[in-house]
């Protein structure tokens, strides 16, 4: 029948009904909408939703491609063999012998080598002329050397570049 209107204390007049269907509006509401939202995000997370999508067969494509096949290296032993001795700091002399080889990917590079080969063996010598005994031990210490060889090279035959430099032969005395 007629809803009784109740009086606050404020002067604003409303039924007692009003209140609970306010609440079990904004329960039916925000409660579906907050475990959709956590389902969603759970979905994502786990990766279920890239499946859903579609994604996942993209990168299995991307995957499943074959890689293009590797240029054929080339490799220049023009370098003579180099006999330097090693920074010591006064005690007995030792000496290196190194012969290098270089991989390059294109023969145009090897006109380009031998045209600056002169820089190249000096840049090599004043380098390994620095090096100590302790510089050489072990792997770590050789990797350390074909970079900076490395580096240095590719700053000597710049624009050309070189790919890597091969020890074919190392000699500690």
């Amino acid at each position: 029948m007629a809803e009784e209107m109740v009086d606050d204390g404020s002067g604003n007049f409303s039924s007692p009904g009003r209140k609970k269907s306010g609440r079990r509006l904004l329960i039916l509401i925000a409660v579906p909408l907050l475990l959709l939202i956590a389902g969603g995000a759970g979905l994502y997370f786990s990766g279920v939703l890239d499946v859903l999508i579609g994604k996942h067969k993209d990168e299995t494509a991307k995957a499943d491609s074959t890689p293009p096949p590797p240029k054929e290296a080339i490799f220049y032993d023009g370098l003579p063999d180099m006999l330097v001795n090693l920074n010591t700091g006064g005690r007995k002399s030792s000496f290196l012998k190194i012969k290098i080889s270089l991989q390059i990917e294109d023969k145009d590079v090897i006109p380009k080598l031998q045209a600056v080969q002169p820089r190249v063996i000096d840049t090599f010598q004043t380098y390994l002329r620095e090096l100590r005994l302790e510089d050489l031990k072990g792997s770590a210490g050789l990797y350390r050397l074909r970079e900076e060889l490395l580096l240095r090279l590719n700053a000597a035959v710049s624009p050309a570049k070189v790919d890597d430099v091969l020890f074919q032969e190392m000699l500690v005395q």
